[in-house]
């Protein structure tokens, strides 16, 4: 099993996950979104096992070598940063474009892969239809992408389905809603990852952005059950060349996260601040295809999921960044 992307917070949950299983997941990562010790010490990172490369996914022959001796691939590698890819848009073609023909051309080359998985986000949807009610996204509805992240994901997902589908072989597209869980660490000039950036700023007395005033909706999916839902993708037989959404088919404002995150954080001040560019006013999964072809759906709720990652956070102090804590004392 290849994953690439593995030494991210959803790659390594994969990977466990795969472990638990008994299968054998072969990782590609670049291990640049962080420090290493972060890698090491969080995600549970070996970069010295010899299952575990430490390579750039864009690079010549790369995916061709991995993957002539892999049955199935998970594609999760990306510049998954709405914040950085706009800032950075020839990063994100780089990576989530370049690299992903990269790892197209060589399933599509191959014998042996069964079915690849392309990790998509429900960044495609954009913003939906306006209707000023929480958005309900179908997968059969017209893509909208509002950002350059958006763009490089919707463009995976076409090329997928050209690609594999002119080579016979057997792909998934799973669109994940908004992910969070423990050990996620945030990223400075990012904002993605709301839960994770409440409670770190909550724990050193900082206090929340509520960006746009925080009415944006959010699917909001521990990360588990992301992992679970993509594995299932990988080997149910129905899910053959379907895109799916990953998603608990409930949406969540961003407000409401916070206060979440404020009931184990009672004095965390709350703060309106301006919606930052290609952020999406965001909505829900339909999840009745992911039912239906997978036969699953995700079991942890928002208020476990915020419990376990407050708990983690207070267990582990350390995993703040020290960028964040020089911005907490100056």
């Amino acid at each position: 099993m290849l994953v690439t992307g593995a030494g991210g917070l959803i790659g390594s949950r994969i990977t466990s996950q795969l472990r638990q299983l008994g299968a054998r997941p072969i990782s590609v990562c670049k291990l640049d979104a962080y420090p290493h010790e972060v890698y090491r010490e969080r995600f549970g990172i070996d970069a010295s096992d010899p299952d575990f490369i430490v390579g750039d996914i864009a690079e010549p022959d790369l995916m061709r070598k991995v993957i002539s001796g892999c049955d199935y691939v998970i594609h999760a590698a990306a510049l998954a940063d709405v914040a950085a890819c706009t800032r950075r848009p020839l990063d994100a073609i780089d990576t989530n474009i370049t690299g992903t023909q990269r790892v197209l051309d060589a399933v599509a080359a191959s014998d042996r892969v069964r079915r690849m998985v392309f990790v998509s986000s429900a960044s495609v949807y954009g913003n939906g239809d306006h209707t000023g009610q929480p958005e309900q996204f179908i997968e059969g509805t017209a893509v909208q992408p509002v950002s350059v992240y958006g763009n490089s994901k919707a463009w995976g997902e076409y090329q997928t389905a050209a690609v594999l589908g002119g080579a016979g072989i057997s792909y998934a597209v799973v669109r994940y809603f908004s992910v969070y869980g423990e050990p996620q660490v945030v990223k400075e000039r990012s904002h993605s990852w709301v839960v994770a950036w409440f409670a770190m700023r909550a724990a050193l007395g900082l206090p929340l952005h509520l960006n746009g005033g925080g009415h944006q909706i959010r699917d909001m999916v521990h990360v588990d059950d992301i992992a679970t839902g993509t594995l299932c993708a990988l080997v149910a037989p129905r899910a053959h060349n379907k895109t799916i959404n990953i998603g608990t088919g409930s949406g969540t404002s961003i407000r409401q996260i916070a206060e979440l995150v404020r009931s184990h954080y009672p004095d965390a001040p709350l703060v309106e601040t301006p919606m930052p560019p290609g952020d999406p006013e965001g909505g829900y999964a339909s999840i009745q295809r992911m039912e239906d072809l997978l036969g699953w759906r995700p079991t942890i709720s928002m208020t476990e999921g915020v419990a376990r990652y407050v708990a983690w956070l207070k267990a582990t102090p350390a995993a703040i960044p020290d960028w964040m804590r020089q911005a907490a004392a100056a």
